[in-house]
């Protein structure tokens, strides 16, 4: 084990000790669930693929219910709910998809939004891509919108896991909805690298490793010359990782996540390898095929990241309320402000 493994086990390690109940919508596998967990709230999960299901009750304090969540749904233990949390998918926003946004019917914003509207949560917190900020910004802001007349200060922030101790670049944006004050957590001035997380591991192989074929070898560097790749795709020990995504897990693909040996052998990176560039412990075990243990990987909200955002939030939530009347004239100025800018 690294520094940096053993720093996370320790850190990640469930303290439940708040009598608020956090419940979290479109869970996976629990990534942003053990960072609450870990900064001692009990946790509720819902989530419709079974395999992260297994993994989030296998590993976690809290339930995960396997179900599809619609709006009007009727929570257990509403009266004890008092932060709602999620990551609604983001398909219909991702660089990657089609980019359909609200005509998408994997769209799970209205069943955040109705979650909130039902349970009135103390805090809620979301997390999407980045990418919602470009040609779908006018839908984030007709859901912060909603969830402004909901009595609560909505913010939210881009942020890069690689900025909170998570050996990887991976942008996402986080919404924070409150009644008090809310800061986000302050960026740390280390960057974590590949060798401080995987080093013990990545110059390793045995008989399951999945080495690159040499028609990957040609085809990889094919891809990379046309592409004017000046430095190849590969792990590099001394920098961050680049995004984990389950494309770049799973598919044997010219972007797949890979290291190379010392021999010059390049191999695709395993499950723990993957787990841990997402700052998952190594106590935590995925359930699934191995494709499925990639894919609740590259969904997951990196643990340690989800820690310190609880943090922030565990500050709010214990903070005095402001008056009605002052939320609401924050928000209308914060929205007549959006409104100027865009008309300019």
């Amino acid at each position: 084990m690294t520094e940096y493994s053993y720093n996370i086990h320790d850190w990640l390690t469930p303290k439940i000790e708040e009598e608020a109940v956090v419940l979290d919508l479109f869970a996976g596998c629990g990534g942003l669930s053990l960072g609450f967990e870990a900064a001692g709230f009990r946790t509720i999960g819902y989530e419709m693929v079974e395999a992260a299901v297994e993994t989030y009750n296998r590993n976690l304090n809290g339930i995960c219910y396997n179900k599809f969540l619609e709006v009007g749904f009727n929570y257990p233990e509403s009266d004890k709910i008092d932060i709602v949390i999620g990551g609604p998918p983001c398909q219909p926003f991702s660089r990657f998809g089609n980019q359909k946004g609200i005509e998408d019917a994997r769209d799970g914003f209205p069943v955040f939004i109705d979650a909130v509207k039902r349970l009135n949560p103390k805090v809620f917190l979301f997390e999407n891509v980045a990418n919602i900020l470009g040609r779908h910004k006018w839908y984030l802001e007709l859901v912060v919108a909603e969830l402004r007349k909901l009595g609560y200060f909505v913010e939210y922030k881009i942020v890069n896991a690689v900025d909170y101790g998570v050996p990887q670049n991976r942008e996402r944006l986080i919404c924070v909805g409150h009644r008090s004050t809310f800061r986000f957590p302050r960026k740390e001035q280390k960057k974590v690298t590949v060798a401080e997380a995987i080093g013990d591991l990545m110059t390793k192989s045995d008989e399951k490793s999945k080495f690159l074929t040499p028609e990957q070898e040609r085809y990889i560097a094919v891809y990379e010359e046309k592409s004017h790749c000046i430095t190849p795709r590969d792990l590099h020990p001394d920098k961050p990782a680049r995004t984990i995504t389950c494309r770049n897990l799973a598919g044997a693909t010219s972007d797949m996540q890979r290291v190379k040996l010392p021999d010059g052998r390049r191999r695709r990176i395993e499950v723990r390898e993957a787990a841990r560039l997402q700052s998952f412990p190594d106590w935590f075990e995925f359930c699934g095929t191995e494709t499925r243990q990639f894919y609740q990987i590259g969904n997951a909200v990196p643990p340690l990241l989800a820690y310190k955002l609880a943090l922030a939030l565990k500050e709010t939530y214990h903070s005095s309320p402001k008056m009605e009347t002052e939320i609401r004239e924050i928000n209308i100025f914060q929205e007549k402000t959006l409104f100027d800018t865009v008309c300019v």
